[in-house]
């Protein structure tokens, strides 16, 4: 058991990262009415965006350029924190007026032009800042490692198991407790009587969208130290995202978070065993629930359902 243990604890904080990249696309998936890619791309601008601020060669004049590189690290990160998301977030919006037309028809539809965005979004990254792999820097504080147990630990890794689960809060803060929150889950299950009820569905969809860009890119910014950043690492996030998507059950906030950390201790336990086996035990994790639960562990009727 005591050997166990690195294996468990790395898989609940794999968890808990796998859970903040997926809640951004749930709350996407749950409303609008399609399967949406473009998420993946936009996890991966907010990476970039972040090393844009946080970087030795910031997009700015040379004179400003200096002044903000006197900022310290961790300052300089901390803004990026803030900032990046809501940069994304302005890309968001376009991406959303560019859907509208694909609202109410074929699934297919949507699908095809997020597909389109999302390889869009990555060409453009690419040119930006080459395909080489990139470092996020970090604060001193948050660099490194410990020892805990006669094992050298991660500092980072618990730092962005923090801020992920800060942020799985604040989300379920603002789904649970707010009239907004209300909203959005009556409208990932019945747009139409939403729409009936007078709720402007646009602005709904817009805000969410925005939302879950926003935190499509605050996940790509603490997942890139771990991950690394690079144009494709949006790929990297949209094949797990979706799985525990499925395996949460589509529009279910805890749904999300528990398969998240069930995927997270699947891939950490096959992996103290045998290593060729551990990504591919979140998709054996995903056939077995789904034998049993076509909507997954917590899923309802959903509006992907015909």
């Amino acid at each position: 058991m005591f050997d166990l243990l690195p294996h468990l604890l790395n898989g609940l904080v794999l968890g808990l990262l796998l859970a903040l990249i997926a809640l951004g696309f749930m709350l996407i998936v749950g409303l609008m009415e399609q399967i949406n890619l473009a998420p993946g791309s936009l996890f991966a601008l907010g990476a970039y965006l972040a090393l844009a601020l946080t970087g030795p060669k910031p997009p700015l004049p040379a004179d400003l350029a200096a002044l903000w590189l006197r900022v310290p690290i961790g300052w300089r990160y901390g803004i990026a924190l803030i900032v990046a998301p809501c940069l994304a977030g302005i890309v968001g919006i376009a991406v959303e007026f560019c859907m509208r037309r694909t609202y109410g028809k074929d699934p297919l539809y949507g699908l095809l032009l997020t597909f389109g965005v999302a390889l869009v979004l990555e060409e453009i990254l690419r040119l930006t800042w080459g395909t080489r792999d990139h470092v996020l820097p970090i604060p001193q504080s948050m660099s490194g490692g410990f020892i805990f147990a006669d094992l050298i630990w991660s500092t980072y890794r618990f730092y962005a198991a923090g801020m992920a689960a800060i942020a799985i809060g604040l989300v379920w803060l603002l789904i649970e407790k707010t009239p907004y929150g209300a909203m959005i889950k009556a409208g990932a299950h019945d747009s139409e009587m939403v729409r009936a009820l007078g709720v402007n569905l646009s602005k709904l969809r817009l805000g969410v969208f925005v939302l879950g860009t926003m935190l499509a890119a605050f996940a790509g910014i603490v997942v890139a130290p771990i991950w690394g950043i690079r144009p494709h690492m949006g790929v990297d996030a949209v094949v797990p995202a979706f799985l525990i998507i499925v395996l949460g059950g589509i529009g279910s906030f805890w749904g999300a978070v528990i398969a998240s950390l069930l995927v997270g201790l699947a891939v950490g336990v096959s992996g103290a065993y045998a290593s060729e086996w551990s990504l591919l035990s979140m998709y054996l994790l995903l056939v077995a629930v789904i034998s049993f639960r076509a909507r997954g562990l917590f899923g309802k009727k959903s509006v992907l359902e015909v």
